[in-house]
């Protein structure tokens, strides 16, 4: 019997790109228009205001997303162009794929939608969300399979966060509960649906090297100078923002001074492990999140920031060896410690804080139920997000979507063509195998 032809499963990703942006492009023409806001004065001086206020920290945010993520994920030493690449491809996909999505939300209750600036901050967190799940399988995973997983995601994470936020009315200002947690055990269950029961062998190529574990950290530096922003840009202007940006400083100082004393002591020669830094040191960021606009004492944040950090250090650790061995589960990235325990950490001292709130001022009962939304909040991000995970990691077992072989992992050359191609040898041991190999798989 003939091989299959390689032309169709080559051709899926340009194809299925190209129609989706040619459809968003009528989309846009019919459906939505800028927000041209009144001519009065008073109203020009608003916008502006606006536009000043969130503006900056927006550009941060593009930073910490397109560069300090992207490389923070080239600790695989022979996936790093495909890891920034595919970083940069999903955020642009999944911020169009959520405007398209809330337009049409927008469109059937009020009629034509209006563009402006905080839609597409809106937009560009539901595409977080998904530069986070996919760390569970980078890799191992074709980049049609990774556009699936942003196409499944991107609306579940819109209605998980309107359920949390708007309806359950949880306090969630910097996405601890509706980004980090919902995007960690989504990321979770896609890995264990498309992987299955089979253990995950250790790949040759899976080991970081120096050069690879240096440009992952500088990518850890420049998400850890930047994440203020990302906490702070949605408080509003003034003493919550304030207070938002000198928690998330203190808690982060904090996690980064904690993970070197962590890392440490777990070693028995006192060295330090690169991924306990890249990935401790961000913990208090994610951690802060729910309680950053709260009027916490400093603290609160440090101790926040300190605990956080030795939660995803001792996740490192034992945790995820524990979690492949009992349940079989690849987490490539390690988005479980970095994402889902100070996740849950933070989410449980946003309990905490409201209570200890509710003492100092006799006892509100309005913040005793508050304080329940917030644990409701968190069972609800966890369990929607595994459970829509699995069901997505699902639809990635359909062979058209074109997952690599294991042979074939965690290598540039499946997806780009490589100049120096003799210090970079395909993963038959030549370039030249390697492209075969390609050519007949894919």
């Amino acid at each position: 019997m003939a091989a299959p032809s390689p032309a169709c499963p080559r051709r899926l990703l340009p194809l299925s790109l190209g129609l989706f942006q040619g459809a968003l492009l009528l989309f846009f023409a019919l459906f939505i228009t800028y927000d041209e806001s009144s001519a009065l004065a008073e109203d020009a001086n608003l916008v502006a205001n606006q536009l000043y206020s969130i503006f900056p920290l927006f550009q941060d945010i593009q930073v910490m997303l397109v560069v300090g993520l992207g490389l923070l994920l080239t600790f695989l030493p022979r996936y790093g162009l495909s890891a920034l690449t595919h970083n940069f491809l999903l955020l642009n996909f999944s911020t169009q794929w959520a405007l398209v999505l809330q337009s049409l939300l927008h469109h059937f209750h009020h009629g034509q939608a209006h563009l402006d600036l905080r839609n597409l901050l809106t937009a560009e967190f539901a595409a977080v969300t998904v530069l986070i799940s996919v760390g569970a399988i980078l890799g191992r995973t074709s980049p049609c399979q990774l556009l699936v997983v942003a196409a499944c995601e991107v609306p579940i994470y819109l209605a998980s966060e309107w359920a949390i936020v708007t309806h359950l009315g949880v306090l969630d200002v910097g996405g601890t509960i509706t980004i980090h947690v919902f995007s960690c055990y989504f990321g979770l269950g896609v890995s264990k649906a498309l992987f299955g029961a089979a253990r995950q062998p250790v790949h040759p190529r899976e080991t970081p090297t120096h050069r690879s574990d240096l440009m992952s950290l500088v990518g850890t530096l420049i998400l850890w100078v930047f994440w203020p922003s990302f906490v702070a840009v949605l408080c509003q202007p003034g003493d919550a923002q304030r207070r938002a940006i000198l928690n998330t400083l203190l808690a982060m100082s904090a996690s980064a001074v904690t993970t070197v004393v962590a890392s440490s002591l777990l070693e028995r020669d006192g060295k330090l492990s690169p991924s306990h830094l890249q990935n401790g040191s961000l913990a208090g960021g994610v951690a802060i999140g729910a309680v950053a606009d709260m009027a916490v004492p400093p603290v609160a944040a440090l101790a926040l920031g300190s605990l956080s950090a030795v939660a995803c250090v001792l996740g490192f650790r034992f945790l995820t060896p524990l979690l492949a061995r009992k349940l079989t589960l690849q987490d490539q990235c390690g988005i479980h410690n970095l994402h889902g325990l100070p996740g849950i950490l933070g989410a449980t001292a946003s309990v905490m804080a409201i209570l200890v709130a509710s003492e100092d001022t006799s006892g509100s009962r309005f913040s005793h139920v508050q304080a329940l939304c917030q644990a409701a909040g968190l069972a609800v991000a966890i369990s929607s997000s595994l459970l829509t995970g699995l069901l997505a990691g699902a639809a990635l077992r359909l062979p058209c979507l074109a997952r690599p072989p294991d042979r074939l992992c965690f290598d540039d050359l499946l997806y780009f063509k490589i100049q120096d191609q003799a210090e970079n040898p395909g993963p038959g041991g030549t370039a030249e195998e390697g492209a075969l190999a390609l050519k007949e798989r894919v």
